[in-house]
């Protein structure tokens, strides 16, 4: 018999009977204990399918889990069960909930919470609202919580008292913060609170910027932990005294306390703006050591504290820290950037930098980036590509961020683009006075001094008021059109405004007056300002100098180095200018030797250019040569176009040439050497040398500079070229130049027919005279001003030797008083006589 085998099949496998309610809870519990909170929210769920719900206590503990590790979002869904659960919450919940939703920005459901507790609310709860606005930057309303609350006779705890005075954190606020202050003195927490002294620190320096105060706190303050301690040290390097806080931080050593990322950070900055390297290079090896360079902070202001502090302005040190972080953010980014365009030379590398940055696609530029790299286009004068960071700066909504539009207008202006800067102006939403002097600067610069004058009117209209930059930058501009009554008008507004005495605005009004040609104002200003600097010296030396009055420059400079002043670069271009003016060969010598010897000042390629003027104005060129030859370095074609026009005035055409072909070597295209070698062939007659010189300007479409002279009558400027006849009183002009022609001649004026530069007969050539800008602006002048007030007569190249003669006899024949400025000096003529003596 077959046994046919069973097909029973086995017992089916007994299913878990679903969880209790104790069973969920327990879990729960367990979930929260290990911080498994998205379990123990779908555990929430399922009791809630089920119709179960946890007790108060267990939803109080997984609300508090919520806050620890900040996730509120799970938080508002607990908060959601517990609604539907039908239970009363406690204080104890209703405090955790307005936590909740304070830090999750979300002040009206917290503020309405509060509002719906009624009797439940206790002094946690009133802490909660306080810190809530504090946190949230509503100072007012955190302030206004805390009066509220002491009014309903609850006293502060520590963490109340710190949220509201970090809501008094601020101008406004701080008087209030004070009182609190009071407060927390009577009540015994600044002895025995950390953060309510931190507090006070913060509020003390951000609040009213009353570093002695913090400091005095922090003195009492009995047991000060390495984040107080690094407060400080910040505040100190932030707020104006890094000395401090590099001292501070060598107390905190010595007191065993460790710095951290945050200690370091401001220690560093501190050492950035004492100009501290060798400090600076201690911290980052100790940084090395403690693995505290790693952080992210650290690594920015090592970055920013080795481009700052770096010898010559390399970028060596700082770059390398920039490559050796981890990773980067827009800080380590801007501070590279701002690195290189401050360190200057740089900029070139910021643009590359920055396209690098902006290429990686993962870390955007902020409007501190923006603001440098548009000063490295500015730097560049390349108005192409600061034309493409404009762009990229509207397509990120940060073109009318003041810094970004402000760097915008600056870096339209000097590429010479005043249209664009004025369109960068008109977008900014809010326009402050730094905004408001960079356009002015901007005008001023471009000679626009109607545009400028306008927005100083606007200035005032807003009530912001015009600063001593404002000034300052008008004042540059009417010196740079020689506009002296509008300079008169600035310096009346000046006085008005109070800034009458600062030094930066003296300087300016000395510098204006002395390059409007009215040296004695210039030399008033100068005796009556209270303190002195190297720029008013300077100031005033350049100004005697540029006038003729050679020993007045060179005694005020020996006077400078009496009072303690050290002399600069540009006060010897000045001292060693005056002596080029007047001929003092061996005065000129003794200051060159000394700068160096005495003063440490390397000269120049400006001082040796003052020397070879110095040395071919007298007529020493070969000796003058001998020195271009002996320079440590190769001569520019400033230096040579020197020599070649002492060459064009002593005649020496070979040497003439010689330095024509130094500067065309340079330059082909340098247009000035071409007219002074041609000026120099036609003095001497050689007119088919005058005629190829012509030629070869044209084939090079080379353009010679065309002369032209200016005089301000009634806050107008009037401006004249040779032959000018497009002058309203152009007729009387003329005919005042022959009346004035004949009287001259009268007094012994030969016209001095070699200064015309065109082979035609000497009737022609006297003709021509009689037509040059100067003595036509002169002619002007006498007709058009009273007989008290001195002629000014301002010319873009040098006045020809006619037109100085000439202007010496009209002085003589009209008992006027002229001076005419042109590209290189002043000349004041009176009673026949130029203050250069004839040498010039």
């Amino acid at each position: 018999m077959v046994n046919i085998p069973s097909l029973t099949l086995p017992a089916p496998a007994k299913v878990p009977p679903p969880p209790t309610s104790d069973h969920l809870h327990r879990r729960l519990i367990s979930q929260i204990n290990v911080g498994h909170l998205p379990k123990a929210i779908s555990t929430l769920d399922l009791m809630s399918r089920r119709g179960s719900h946890p007790d108060l206590p267990t939803y109080s503990l997984l609300l508090k889990s919520c806050l620890r590790s900040r996730r509120f979002h799970l938080a508002k869904l607990v908060h959601a069960h517990l609604s539907r659960s039908h239970l009363r919450p406690d204080s104890l919940i209703l405090n955790s909930l307005i936590s909740v939703y304070s830090k999750s920005g979300d002040l009206e459901t917290a503020r309405s919470i509060f509002r719906t507790m009624g009797p439940k609310r206790n002094l946690v709860s009133w802490s909660a609202m306080v810190s809530c606005f504090a946190n949230n930057d509503i100072p007012l309303e955190a302030v206004s919580m805390f009066v509220d609350m002491v009014e309903e006779g609850y006293n502060a705890n520590e963490f109340c008292y710190a949220s509201v005075i970090r809501a008094c954190s601020n101008s406004e606020l701080v008087g209030f913060g004070r009182v609190v202050f009071g407060m927390v003195v009577k009540t015994g927490y600044l002895e025995s609170d950390v953060c309510v002294g931190s507090s006070l620190i913060d509020m003390f320096a951000k609040g009213s910027g009353d570093l002695g105060d913090a400091y005095k706190v922090f003195e009492k303050m009995p047991e000060a932990d390495a984040l107080t301690w690094s407060l400080m040290i910040t505040r100190f390097a932030q707020m104006g005294d890094p000395r401090k806080a590099v001292d501070l931080f060598m107390e905190m050593l010595s007191d065993g306390l460790m710095p951290d990322q945050f200690t370091l950070s401001g220690v560093v900055s501190a050492c950035t703006k004492l100009g501290e390297l060798a400090l600076g290079k201690q911290l980052h090896s100790s940084a090395v050591r403690s693995r505290l360079a790693l952080d992210h902070c650290v690594g920015c202001c090592l970055v920013d504290m080795y481009a700052k502090c770096g010898g010559d302005g390399s970028m060596s040190d700082s770059r390398k820290v920039f490559d050796r972080m981890r990773e980067h953010s827009v800080m380590s980014w801007t501070a590279v950037i701002t690195g290189y365009v401050q360190s200057g030379g740089g900029d070139e590398e910021a643009v590359e930098l920055f396209v690098k940055m902006i290429s990686g696609g993962h870390v955007s530029p902020n409007h501190f980036t923006f603001a440098s790299i548009l000063k490295a286009c500015a730097n560049l004068s390349d108005r192409h590509k600061g034309g493409q960071v404009h762009s990229l700066a509207v397509k990120l909504g940060l073109a009318s961020v003041n810094c970004v539009g402000n760097s915008l207008i600056s870096m339209y202006a000097r590429s010479g683009h005043v249209d664009d800067a004025r369109k960068a102006f008109d977008v900014l939403y809010e326009k402050n006075l730094i905004s408001y002097n960079t356009i002015v600067d901007a005008y001023a610069k471009h000679l626009d001094t109607e545009g400028a004058f306008g927005l100083l009117h606007e200035i005032e209209n807003t009530g912001l008021g015009a600063s001593a930059f404002t000034f300052a930058s008008l004042l540059s501009g009417a010196a740079s059109l020689c506009a002296v009554d509008k300079g008169e008008q600035i310096h009346s507004r000046i006085i008005k405004s109070g800034f009458e005495s600062n030094q930066s605005i003296c300087n300016a009004l000395v510098s204006m007056y002395s390059r409007c040609g009215n040296i004695d104002a210039a030399f008033q200003v100068f005796n009556e300002m209270e303190d002195w600097n190297v720029i008013s010296w300077t100031s005033m030396i350049t100004g005697f100098a540029k006038h003729g009055y050679a020993a007045r420059a060179v005694g005020l400079f020996d006077q400078m180095l009496e009072a303690g002043l050290k002399p600069n670069e540009i006060t010897y271009i000045a001292v060693l200018s005056a002596c080029s003016h007047s001929g003092l060969i061996s005065e000129g010598w003794k200051h060159f030797k000394e700068m160096h010897q005495q003063h440490g000042i390397v000269p120049r390629m400006e001082h040796y250019a003052c020397m070879v003027d110095l040395l071919a104005r007298s007529g020493s060129l070969v000796e003058a040569i001998e020195f271009i030859n002996s320079m440590p370095y190769e001569a520019d074609a400033l230096i040579w176009r020197t020599f070649l026009g002492a060459c064009r005035v002593h005649c020496d055409v070979e040497l003439g040439k010689h330095a024509a072909k130094m500067i065309m070597k340079q330059n082909p295209h340098d247009s000035a050497a071409y007219s002074l070698l041609s000026n120099l062939y036609a003095s001497t007659g050689q007119w088919e040398e005058v005629a190829d010189i012509r030629k070869q300007m044209k084939e090079k479409a080379l353009v010679k500079e065309a002369g032209s002279s200016w005089i301000e009558v009634k806050n107008k400027m009037h401006k004249f070229h040779v032959g000018d006849t497009s002058h309203p009183k152009a007729q009387e002009i003329y005919d005042e130049l022959d009346r004035l022609g004949s009287n001259i001649k009268k007094l012994g004026y030969v016209p001095d027919t070699d200064c015309v530069l065109h082979e035609v007969d000497e009737e022609q050539k006297e003709y021509y005279l009689f037509q040059h800008s100067e003595k036509l602006a002169v002619t002007f002048g006498l007709i058009s001003t009273s007989k008290s007030k001195p002629i000014k007569v301002f010319k873009n190249l040098r006045v020809c030797g006619d037109c100085h003669t000439a202007i010496k006899y009209i002085s003589k024949a009209t008992g006027r008083e002229i001076v005419v400025r042109d590209s290189n000096r002043f000349h004041q003529f009176k009673d026949g006589r130029c203050s250069c003596n004839d040498y010039w």
